[in-house]
């Protein structure tokens, strides 16, 4: 039996009511989106229609073709509802205007027996359909990378793997072979995702400069460093705005992303030098030379993919009650501020002993609810990737 994600029992619990409304799922690559769908079919509640929007040849009129098709599978089967499932529906141009039109002409004659889910790789393009013209006829479900429990569970995986080999369960097979591993993550994932998720969906005039930024930023995974210092390794970068937007449609793409400076207003927020994390360890691993044994013996470099595994884990619970933060002022920092409903906590990753702690100069700025400092005598980074971080407020 195929292991089953918490968050896809939620979505068929919503199925199963014959919810009114559009289910639209989005989320990086490689994070199960498929599966959650061919899980779906296997259930005998309902008849399913698959279809991928990943031509070019696509249109409005393949939409409603396979909407059609949808209605006459139901009324061949009235007592049985029909999913139809459309993938990669943000590469279809004015896909929203159709679906709208689709959605309400069925509401409308009183059939709603087909219901639709919308599935896409890139969430900022899916975000631009729903408001132009889906509001209020849908619900959203954000599927991030897999947490170390669900790898655990699926994979039998130890958290020094996890801290290694990221979280793509596709990958998870090829893990006794690095080398394969990592042609695997490099050629089947980053390339695919900057490719097809990020160059053909988006006006980007320096599709180096993209790619430069993203390997750059992810080899510095748990650094802060100014979008002026990163220029000043890359020729081709002209202006720190540029960068600034090419980094967010990293973040869309579930890659890379900047944590914000905490502050108290978000001014001070949006003008601070970001800490770059990556969103998923295997994107780090899988550029570097290191190989799972060597990058353990080195206990700073360990300790530095320790923290970003940290990173990835509270950032694939984030939303809107959960934000994530870094905190620094003079020498002293701390690595992750976690703000959850206004109540907010300070997190320290303590493995080695080569930078002054922050926690004791954040106490007295912003006296936080409270203070975590993982190492071996207290919490450990094994018992909180094990756990959803709102379990620490």
């Amino acid at each position: 039996m195929e292991f089953k994600r918490p968050v896809y029992s939620q979505i068929f619990d919503r199925l199963y009511q014959k919810s009114p409304f559009i289910q639209v799922i989005s989320g990086p690559r490689q994070v199960g989106k498929t599966t959650l769908i061919k899980q779906l079919f296997d259930e005998t509640h309902w008849n399913g229609i698959y279809a991928i929007a990943d031509g070019l040849s696509h249109d409005a009129i393949w939409i409603e073709s396979q909407f059609n098709a949808a209605m006459i599978q139901q009324q061949a089967d009235p007592d049985t509802s029909v999913i139809l499932a459309i993938d990669e529906i943000q590469k279809i141009p004015r896909w929203s205007e159709t679906v709208k039109r689709l959605y309400d002409q069925q509401k409308f004659s009183g059939n709603t027996s087909v219901q639709l889910i919308l599935l896409g790789s890139s969430n900022w393009l899916l975000q631009q359909g729903l408001s132009e013209s889906l509001a209020g006829r849908f619900e959203q479900w954000n599927i991030d990378h897999w947490t170390f429990q669900e790898l655990h569970e699926a994979f039998n995986i130890t958290p020094e793997q996890y801290v290694y080999f990221g979280a793509y369960p596709g990958a998870m097979p090829m893990i006794t072979d690095e080398d394969r591993w990592k042609s695997y993550v490099k050629q089947s994932l980053i390339e695919t995702v900057i490719t097809k998720d990020v160059l053909l969906m988006h006006r980007i005039e320096k599709p180096a400069l993209l790619r430069r930024l993203f390997e750059l930023g992810t080899q510095y995974s748990g650094k802060i460093l100014s979008f002026t210092k990163i220029m000043g390794q890359l020729q081709e970068a002209k202006n720190t705005t540029t960068l600034s937007h090419y980094l967010e449609l990293l973040d869309h793409a579930g890659l890379l992303t900047g944590l914000q400076k905490f502050a108290m207003d978000q001014a001070r927020k949006r003008n601070s030098s970001p800490k770059w994390q990556t969103m998923n360890n295997a994107l780090m691993s899988s550029l570097h030379d290191y190989t799972f044994e060597q990058i353990q013996s080195d206990k700073k470099t360990w300790g530095r993919w320790v923290e970003s595994a940290v990173g990835a884990h509270l950032l694939s619970h984030r939303g809107n009650d959960l934000n994530v933060y870094y905190w620094n002022e003079s020498n002293a920092e701390v690595d992750f501020i976690l703000d959850y409903r206004g109540r907010y906590i300070a997190l320290e990753v303590k493995l080695t002993t080569d930078r002054i702690s922050g926690l004791n100069a954040f106490t007295k700025h912003f006296n936080p609810s409270k203070i975590y400092q993982l190492d071996s005598s207290g919490l450990s980074w094994q018992q909180l990737i094990a756990m959803d971080p709102r379990g620490l407020f």
